[in-house]
């Protein structure tokens, strides 16, 4: 059996995706569902034909058969299947994993997404994001996403919390911490530099007007120092003030003395 599925993948990814999970959504269904995403999100696509191209596209029609699969405790064969959409999209995603509607990886090389991991609706990533745990715990040790999230390229959500709907993680970011809702989130490691984003992510998808959190706190401390700077120069004229008025204070009581000896 293995070998007739080696020849073709039962024909094809699609005729697997077919067979497996048309009972949950159907194939048409699916796929228009995928165009439907992939166009809204992606300017660079010119007709729906390009979406059959996309790495994002096979990866998930693998992905959706290999979580079929994996629910079913076929786990050999859904490893196989997440293994073969690894080598043809570069994109690993555990068949283990909770995925909702309307996903979408743009470029998508060098994504990872783990086992116990929890993906809202509406979420976009990419390429060079992992979605990874910490260490070798058990049960829950993958992050759980919420609705209308954007997770920018390079950047790494490590752990089991969760990034709240509508946040936004920055470039590069690595995000070992809890995520409140409507959060923009940068840096390493990753902290919050902006509450209650105005646009949902998704209908943005601005990956550069983002805080700089290493830039801010340099300006901060430049003013400090301003600051520090302009008050040291205001208590050396105080001072100044001072030593001169009891300058002139010890001469007048000089002069009284002589007058009086006189």
């Amino acid at each position: 059996m293995l070998d007739g599925v080696s020849r073709g993948f039962l024909v094809s990814s699609f005729a697997v995706y077919f067979f497996i999970v048309r009972g949950k959504m159907g194939l048409i269904q699916s796929i228009k569902e995928e165009i439907k995403v992939i166009r809204e999100r992606d300017p660079a696509i010119h007709s729906s034909l390009e979406v059959f191209l996309y790495p994002s596209f096979k990866a998930m029609l693998h992905y959706r058969a290999a979580h079929r699969l994996y629910g079913k405790g076929h786990y050999f064969l859904a490893r196989w299947v997440s293994q073969r959409a690894v080598r043809k999209t570069g994109i690993e995603i555990h068949p283990g994993a909770r995925i909702g509607r309307g996903f979408f990886i743009d470029h998508g090389n060098g994504v990872i997404i783990g086992e116990t991991t929890v993906i809202g609706d509406n979420v976009t990533l990419y390429q060079g994001v992992t979605l990874g745990g910490t260490g070798k715990e058990h049960g829950k040790r993958h992050p759980t996403i919420g609705n209308n999230v954007m997770i920018s390229a390079g950047a790494k959500v490590l752990g089991s919390f969760t990034i709240g709907d509508n946040s936004k993680i920055g470039a590069g970011s690595v995000v070992l911490e809890e995520v409140p809702p409507g959060s923009t989130v940068v840096g390493v490691p990753g902290r919050v530099v902006k509450r209650n984003n105005m646009a949902l992510p998704q209908e943005t998808l601005n990956q550069t007007d983002l805080p700089d959190p290493v830039r801010e706190d340099i300006a901060a401390l430049q003013r400090s120092n301003t600051e520090l700077i302009n008050r040291v120069l205001e208590l050396e004229h105080k001072l100044k003030l001072l030593s001169q008025a009891q300058d002139g204070k010890a001469a007048q009581e000089e002069r009284i003395s002589e007058d009086r000896r006189k």
